[in-house]
């Protein structure tokens, strides 16, 4: 296997754009705050809908609440949940199964019952990653390479962050 030399950086300090084009994500490095944090990875062009986002699960089934969201039954979404009292809907990357003008639903791999009015976010882009960070946990944490040749962004990488000081994506 021949090693790859020409792998590049990219850091924010904020929810944000790291990639424009076609890229393979090599490794992530983070740092946290006092307070728990998550950032996802989303393969897109364009910011993440998280305004007024929420969601419910029964069963396997996702109802996902956005008014005047603009999605169609059949497309794909990528999509991340926060928790709510039950847990959490699976992230990843989903057709929706139907759409009406404030929501549409999906049909998560997993079961459970979540309540209340969990947030979420997603993009018609594609969901790539999601890292849990522990409140306290404000050391520079990274991976030391993803397996294989990395994850495969075909548009871009974008960061969505929640309670963190910065993330650094390596990538080629």
């Amino acid at each position: 296997m021949t090693m790859q030399y020409d792998v590049k950086q990219a850091h924010l300090n904020q929810s944000g754009q790291l990639v424009l084009g076609r890229t393979r994500v090599k490794a992530v490095a983070f740092v946290g705050t006092a307070t728990a944090g998550q950032f996802v990875l989303f393969d897109t062009t364009t910011a993440p809908v998280s305004s007024s986002v929420t969601y419910g699960r029964s069963g396997t089934t996702i109802t996902v609440s956005k008014n005047a969201h603009g999605l169609l039954a059949g497309q794909t979404i990528g999509i991340d949940f926060d928790v709510g009292t039950g847990g959490s809907a699976t992230p990843g990357n989903y057709t929706i199964a139907t759409a009406s003008t404030n929501s549409f639903t999906l049909t998560d791999i997993n079961s459970g019952t979540i309540t209340g009015s969990p947030t979420a976010a997603y993009t018609t882009g594609k969901w790539l990653m999601t890292f849990d960070i522990a409140a306290g946990d404000t050391y520079n944490n990274g991976t030391s390479s993803i397996p294989g040749e990395g994850v495969l962004a075909q548009n871009g990488v974008y960061a969505y962050m929640t309670n963190l000081n910065s993330v650094s994506v390596f990538y080629g």
